[in-house]
This record gives structure tokens, C-alpha cells and sequence, in this order.
């Protein structure tokens, strides 16, 4: 681990880590806002990701929606990393109090923290939208459970969506409430992965009065000139625990 943050760790009692996409990438999850993403995206179906993973696109091209969500969304053979592990393990200690995450992965959990609100949802969750009835990825995953490529409930045949924030729909109220208590009682706030400019997560950061902002990102933020320790490096090799 870097010396200045296991410092700033070793000085801290309640400790709160924010990420982003960066945090994923390093489990080869590609970022599908990247220009590599978006260009992709254009190319193979002549919408842009944001389009794409929208409610009205959702609710209107529902076939196209789970052809680009499946292939480009559901990473299930991802492991968590470095990055995924030492939070677990600052968890277990007791120096960390929760995960706020803007990535829909569910590797914070597969790495053994448990105190983590998903802003975004998780691909591992869907629901039929007509009963409610709960389902896993590998249901949704399964062409057999697909009709015209749209998965269906085996109960009422309703259209099952995946539990994720699509763009168009607010976060969900409860998660928000839970992220932003642990941000307001936390001594330190370690934000890494994450360029800082999706809202309404990035506003999180102004719930935060403790003693010490880190930033944690390979390039600038616009938060850096108000953090009191920036580093820009990968998240893995800056947090592995060694």
C-alpha cells in the first residue's frame, strides 16, 4: 500500500470508499463510456451507450437493449482485484465502515465486504416488471428464459429487467440515505476510480466533514485542489495489501 494512504488509514477510525469504474476496469470490466466504448457501441448499433442503457430505449427497443446489455454489462467470470480485497480487509478490521459504488459488478461483495450500497443497482438482481419476482443473472443469461430475446418471468410471463438505474430513473431513495449518512460520519473519505463528473453520485462528496479527502484516480479530478491527499496511480497497485 502506498505509505501516505496507509498513513492517513492508520490515523483513521471510520473510513468510507467511494468508487468508480476504475475499480472495475482493473478486473477487466471495460468502461463502456470510454472512446473505445462509445465508438463500439455506434458502430455495431447506431446508438451511444447513454441511449442504449436508457428507460425510454429500454421501454422502446427492449430486444436491442438486452443484445448491447448482455454483451457489454455481465462480466460473469470477473474477479475481484487488489483494490476489491483491501477494502474487504480494512472492512474486517473495523477501520472501514462501507462501499459506495457506482459499479454494478456485485465484486465488492464477491470479495467479502458486506457493508455496501450499489447507487447504480446490480446486474446480479432482476425482477419481473410485472409480479416482482426475483431473479439472478444467469436466469436473464439463459436464452431459454428468452422470448424474441427478451427474458420473460416463468410465472406471469412479464418482461424481467435487470435491478439497475437506468438513465432516466433516480437513484434508488434508501441506498442514497445509507450512502449519505456513511459519508457524514466518516473521518476519511477515500474516492477512487471515478473522474468525479457523474451526478447525482458525484455530489455525494459534500456530505463529507471529516479530517481527510483522498483521491485516488490515474488522471486529474476536478475535487483535486479540495482533497487533502491525491494519488494518481491504479487503485490496485495503490491499496494492494501486501
Amino acid at each position: 500500500m502506498d505509505e501516505r494512504l496507509k498513513k492517513v488509514i492508520d490515523s483513521s477510525d471510520s473510513i468510507v470508499f467511494f468508487g468508480g469504474a476504475g475499480v472495475s476496469t482493473e478486473s477487466d470490466i471495460p468502461d463502456f463510456r470510454s472512446e473505445k466504448g462509445l465508438y463500439s457501441a455506434q458502430k455495431q448499433y447506431g446508438y451511444s451507450p447513454e441511449e442504449m442503457l436508457s428507460h425510454t430505449f429500454f421501454m422502446r427497443h427492449t430486444k436491442t437493449f438486452f443484445d448491447y446489455y448482455k454483451n457489454n454489462l455481465i462480466y460473469l467470470e470477473a474477479q475481484p482485484n487488489k483494490a476489491h480485497k483491501a477494502l474487504a480487509y480494512l472492512e474486517n478490521q473495523g477501520k472501514l465502515k462501507a462501499v459506495v459504488t457506482q459499479n454494478i459488478d456485485g465484486l465488492h461483495q464477491k470479495a467479502g465486504s458486506k457493508n455496501v450500497f450499489e447507487l447504480h443497482g446490480s446486474v446480479l438482481r432482476n425482477y419481473c416488471m410485472d409480479c416482482g419476482k426475483f431473479y439472478d443473472v444467469e436466469y436473464v443469461m439463459d436464452e431459454a428464459n428468452c422470448k424474441d430475446g427478451i427474458p420473460r418471468c416463468h410465472e406471469c410471463g412479464g418482461i424481467v429487467k435487470p435491478d439497475v438505474v437506468l438513465y432516466e430513473e433516480p437513484l434508488d431513495e434508501s441506498c442514497m440515505i445509507g450512502a449519505i449518512n456513511a459519508i457524514e460520519r466518516a473521518d476519511t473519505l477515500i474516492i477512487g476510480g471515478t473522474s468525479l463528473v457523474v451526478y447525482p453520485a458525484a455530489g455525494l462528496i459534500r456530505y463529507f466533514r471529516g479530517n481527510n479527502l483522498v483521491l485516488i484516480n490515474k488522471q486529474a479530478t476536478p475535487y483535486d485542489s479540495k482533497a487533502d491527499l491525491v494519488i494518481n496511480d491504479s487503485i490496485g497497485k495503490v491499496m494492494e495489501i501486501k
